[in-house]
């Protein structure tokens, strides 16, 4: 089930806490991509507040929104770099995105099989691509009040494998959102506090959402062997298997 782009924007921008899982997902994020200077940097779902770090240094940054969710202009003040698509049939040639984030998008889509299809067409051979999905050990997947409250929450075994039988190779993952999913004050204050205890405790069982990083890799088909194209023969320099007497010449 989608959430409405207005109430995951006034999440993330207007509250607290949205805030503070905003820059908590999207350093995690910078951390695994330093750098995507010249390449096509695709978001979906609603992905767009992890993707201001590349606007400027990648060549392409775009925001894809499912019609379900909505979509709104982003970012903020600037050329619109959002789109509105089908949530499998996106306006992207095949291979054309160096980098893919997915953020509300598998947990809440009906269909995963297929987005997930579409994921690994719009990748580009070598392609990355960051799943970011409610961890189902965690707190924030039992909170209704938070956008990682709705949808299907996964376990790191059950994100590794879908993508697998996708034919994504799982590179690694992280966690995010060791803090309590709460909008009290002496909660928000300690936040980085909990981020950067929680890494070094847990690589996943007490975040609130896990980010796995998983690759396209397209392998040349296998060859049986070459084929040896042989010419016809010139009968004609043959000599006849059975000659025929004839009359001599005068």
């Amino acid at each position: 089930m989608h959430l409405d782009v207005q109430d995951l924007k006034k999440f993330y921008y207007r509250t607290g806490l949205g805030r503070v899982a905003q820059r908590a997902v999207r350093d995690q994020v910078r951390a695994l991509w330093p750098d995507a200077k010249g390449q096509t940097v695709v978001g979906y779902g609603f992905a767009a507040p992890l993707l201001r770090p590349f606007i400027g240094e990648a060549r392409r940054v775009m925001a894809l929104m499912p019609g379900p969710q909505g979509v709104m202009h982003w970012p903020a003040g600037q050329d619109n770099m959002s789109v509105l698509c089908e949530e499998t049939l996106w306006p992207l040639e095949t291979g054309q995105a160096d980098k893919l984030v997915v953020m509300h998008g598998l947990d809440t889509t009906e269909n995963p099989t297929a987005l997930l299809d579409e994921c690994f067409r719009v990748l580009g051979p070598g392609g990355r691509a960051l799943f970011v999905v409610p961890n189902r050990a965690g707190l924030w997947a039992r909170r209704d009040g938070t956008p990682f409250g709705h949808g299907r929450p996964y376990s790191l075994t059950q994100i590794e494998t879908q993508l697998k039988r996708h034919s994504f190779t799982p590179e690694g993952h992280r966690a995010a959102l060791f803090s309590p999913p709460s909008q009290r004050k002496v909660w928000l204050k300690w936040a980085n506090s909990f981020e950067t205890v929680g890494r070094k405790v847990s690589t996943y069982f007490a975040g609130g959402v896990l980010i796995v990083e998983a690759s396209k890799q397209v392998y040349a088909p296998k060859k049986k062997g070459l084929a040896v194209k042989v010419r016809a023969p010139l009968r004609i320099l043959e000599g006849a298997a059975n000659p025929v007497s004839g009359r001599e010449a005068k």
